[in-house]
């Protein structure tokens, strides 16, 4: 099954989550505090992290900037918070998934087994070219006629879904849901300002697009320019 390293500071907790998962065949070590866990993180390199935010030592929002320094392991985050604003920040700054307390077992299996088929995907496949955009999956890389772009985490994530499903117009829906992880909620404006800044660093503007063509009323598509 999966190595799995959870980052939680409540005892109960931790000891439910470490009993439950192991019952189910994972391999599991738990640890209290921030540092502990992001020493764990980057000696033995789990297949998952579960993150708390309310750890002892350390915000688990900084703690997640940690980690993404020295890792690319998925991060799901485990958060008592429902503010959207907080939850959006957070994948924007990282974290593959997160789950709200209190929170199933089964809930959180499902979420782990995502995540990792996601990674398990761009590990799988070679860089996805579409004109001169090349984007390495694996090593998180995206260049334009052998420059690189300098993309934040949510822009690049942005731009290779859209250049897997290449050529297919994508509604903001779909990009809501697989991108920011918000299926059921969060605001067209989102995707819209995502697509601006990286419409600017691909070089041009949505009045003359070039590789990002807007489908008004329908959704975005990225296609080679060339063709």
């Amino acid at each position: 099954m999966s190595d799995i390293l959870i980052i939680e500071d409540d005892q109960r907790i931790r000891e439910r989550l470490t009993k439950a998962l192991a019952e189910r065949g994972h391999s599991v070590d738990a640890r209290k505090t921030g540092f502990e866990g992001l020493s764990t993180a980057v000696e033995h390199q789990p297949d998952v992290i579960i993150l708390d935010l309310g750890l002892p030592d350390v915000d688990g929002a900084e703690l997640l900037k940690m980690i993404r320094a020295v890792s690319l392991t998925p991060v799901i985050i485990a958060t008592a918070r429902t503010d959207e604003t907080a939850i959006v920040a957070l994948l924007d700054a990282g974290a593959d998934d997160y789950v709200v307390k209190p929170f199933s077992v089964d809930q959180l299996e499902a979420r782990i087994r995502a995540v990792l088929r996601r990674s398990a995907s761009k590990r799988a496949s070679g860089p996805t070219v579409v004109g001169g955009l090349i984007i390495d999956l694996e090593g998180r890389v995206a260049s334009l006629d052998g420059r690189v772009l300098d993309l934040s985490r949510k822009e690049f994530d942005l731009l290779a879904h859209l250049a897997e499903r290449s050529g297919e117009v994508v509604s903001k829906r779909e990009l809501l849901a697989e991108v920011w992880r918000e299926p059921y909620g969060g605001s067209d404006s989102t995707v819209d300002v995502h697509l601006s800044w990286l419409r600017k660093k691909l070089g041009e503007t949505a009045a003359e697009p070039r590789y990002l063509r807007t489908v008004f009323g329908v959704g975005v598509k990225l296609v080679d320019p060339s063709a």
